[in-house]
């Protein structure tokens, strides 16, 4: 109890946790407000908003897959090199040769996981109408989110570096030809010229741009883990503290009618 009464007396404690424990509801309101943890959080919820059976804690779990992503895909980083020659050596390295190499399959699976939590975050949103006012604008933050969580895992697919995750691409990544507008075989790609010269060309459209190239290659794989490992994931940790702010200014979890 000394040592405990020693280590909370500290100025780095107190400079975390400003109030004392909280033994009744004026204390408990201050201690999430004065806490660097807790003041995002609400002060009060509703029971029944945040009822297993109403909420189906999909958020939360969506949240916990995305930390768990994040840790070990660090430590992946640590060892693989995202080029023709590595790329398939490493990942076969970190199955077999490197300690903790379990941090791979944790990564992958947390991944499927992660998209299938999130489909269910969506739908269960949906079925309760959370979507409706005041919280259509954090609903249109989560499909946003929802697209980058399946962009993290295209891009994630073909970092192995193997014929599925090369073929796979291959495939999804011609779909894109195809866009309306900036996909070189769509109907609209006519419409955009510059006198009689076409701007959107099969060097020039949007699979170009994501594939960095008219095949999957060197350039492509590079690409994919820039993508992968800094650009997408800092935008959606952005775009989650936003959806998670909203929340509470929005009058926390909906509840049921």
């Amino acid at each position: 109890m000394t040592l405990l009464k020693s280590i909370t007396e500290t100025q780095i404690w107190k400079s975390l946790f400003r109030h004392k424990y909280p033994d009744n509801p004026r204390d408990q309101a201050l201690a999430v407000l004065s806490n660097v943890f807790l003041h995002l959080h609400p002060i009060k919820v509703k029971k029944s908003g945040v009822r297993m059976s109403f909420t189906w804690c999909m958020g939360g779990i969506t949240f916990f897959l995305f930390l768990v992503e994040t840790i070990t895909g660090v430590l992946l980083m640590f060892y693989y090199r995202p080029t023709v020659e590595f790329a398939f050596n490493d990942i076969k390295a970190l199955r077999e040769h490197v300690p903790l190499g379990i941090m791979r399959e944790l990564h992958r699976w947390g991944a499927h996981a992660m998209v299938i939590s999130v489909w269910l975050h969506m739908l269960r949103v949906f079925l309760t109408g959370s979507y409706k006012p005041p919280r259509e604008f954090n609903w249109n933050v989560g499909v946003i989110l929802l697209v980058l969580t399946l962009l993290l895992s295209f891009t994630g697919y073909l970092l192995p570096w193997d014929q599925l995750a090369i073929w796979a691409v291959t495939v999804g990544s011609n779909m894109a030809r195809a866009h309306p507008i900036i996909g070189h075989e769509g109907p609209g790609a006519s419409f955009l010229q510059l006198g009689d010269v076409p701007l959107v060309t099969a060097a020039s459209d949007v699979r170009f741009a994501l594939i960095s190239g008219r095949v999957v290659g060197a350039a492509t794989l590079l690409r994919f883990y820039v993508l992968h490992c800094v650009a997408i994931p800092l935008g959606a940790g952005v775009l989650m503290a936003v959806h998670f702010w909203r929340v509470r200014k929005d009058g926390g979890i909906s509840g049921p009618m």
